[in-house]
């Protein structure tokens, strides 16, 4: 399968989103203020849960954007 041009790009740049926006997230999550995701010092089961998420968005990010990435690579090698 040969990706084009356009939607190699679309894919390299959404893992790189997907990185800088889980990565702020998690910061502010960490920092959390607001007492949803620590009681008394402990994590609660939103942290947890937005961990998580976080976490399964970096590997979707770094898969996606890796498949983008290839696709530019391959479309270098056959121009």
């Amino acid at each position: 399968m040969k990706l084009s041009r356009p939607v190699s790009w679309f894919l390299l740049v959404f893992g790189v989103w997907s990185w800088v926006i889980w990565v702020t997230f998690v910061k502010n999550l960490i920092k959390d203020g607001s007492g949803l995701a620590f009681d008394d010092g402990h994590p609660t089961a939103y942290f947890w849960v937005h961990l998580t998420l976080a976490v399964v968005s970096f590997v979707w990010g770094t898969v996606i954007g890796v498949i983008g990435l290839r696709g530019l690579r391959a479309l270098r090698q056959t121009s």
